[in-house]
């Protein structure tokens, strides 16, 4: 039945598959460090700022990524278990999938194992949830709140969503969410819904943005400011966009609209 679904409903998804890629790799890469693309290069990695850029009236080049969330399938937790997922059995996934081990397709999914399976940095604890399910149970265990409610935030395009590099105006004072603990999880190029969740010891600080494009565009984004940086690797993208070393700066980047933001429901009413 789930090789019926898989075929069905995503074959046509996956053609296109390496097309996206390269922003998903980029989304997934720049937070571990591992990226040395230059941001001249690709647009995508503009998405990144410093926390003294955070002001009303500031403008700040950010790319946002138009992807349809509903387009890339959704599997039940019981569906995602009964496939392989780990780069050792790629040929085997690969197969499953009938994807040629040469395919743009295999790339990307080759890359995404490999960057799940990649040992964490200092401070972080990581996981790629298969289902949604398998997401809050991860989300649940790491903010301690196994019987309380959690609150899920991400960026919302408040107009039609654009695919290209803008100038936006922060037009309202930024609004901090605080929270003790946040858990991010990123999209990852495969062939259904996987993500890239992660919690970091060191502080960060969580913004609500309103902001406004010379065209017109307006978007609520959601923003995360990371205060230590001092065990990121020297490559970060981040670091080449933004001119700055390692701990030198707290380091904040804007999330696309099919990433997410989890927070412990009780820590915000209760500050």
């Amino acid at each position: 039945m789930i090789h019926n679904l898989i075929n069905s409903d995503i074959k046509l998804i996956l053609q296109n598959l390496h097309v996206t890629a390269t922003e998903e790799e980029m989304q997934k890469k720049h937070v571990q460090g591992h990226s040395s693309v230059h941001h001249n290069m690709d647009p995508s990695v503009n998405v990144f700022f410093l926390l003294d850029d955070l002001k009303k009236g500031n403008q700040i080049p950010i790319f946002f990524p138009r992807r349809d969330p509903s387009s890339t399938p959704h599997l039940s937790k019981e569906e995602a278990d009964s496939i392989p997922f780990s780069y050792k059995e790629i040929q085997l996934i690969l197969h499953y999938f009938s994807f040629s081990q040469d395919s743009p397709q295999a790339k990307a999914m080759e890359d995404t194992l490999r960057e799940c399976e990649a040992v964490p940095i200092v401070g972080e604890t990581k996981f790629c949830p298969t289902s949604t399910q398998s997401m809050l149970n991860f989300v649940h265990y790491i903010l301690g709140t196994v019987t309380e409610p959690i609150k899920s935030m991400s960026t919302t395009h408040l107009t039609e969503a654009t695919n290209d590099l803008r100038s936006y105006t922060i037009m309202e004072d930024p609004e901090e969410i605080p929270a003790p603990k946040l858990v991010s999880c990123h999209t990852m190029p495969y062939a259904y819904a996987v993500f890239y969740c992660h919690y970091q010891e060191s502080e960060s600080r969580i913004f609500k943005v309103s902001l406004r494009s010379e065209e017109g565009d307006r978007v609520e984004g959601m923003a995360a400011c990371h205060m230590d940086t001092s065990h990121w690797g020297q490559n970060h993208v981040s670091f080449k966009v933004l001119g700055i070393k390692p701990g030198s700066s707290a380091v904040c980047h804007f999330f696309p609209s099919d990433n997410y933001m989890f927070v412990a429901e009780t820590s915000i009413q209760s500050i």
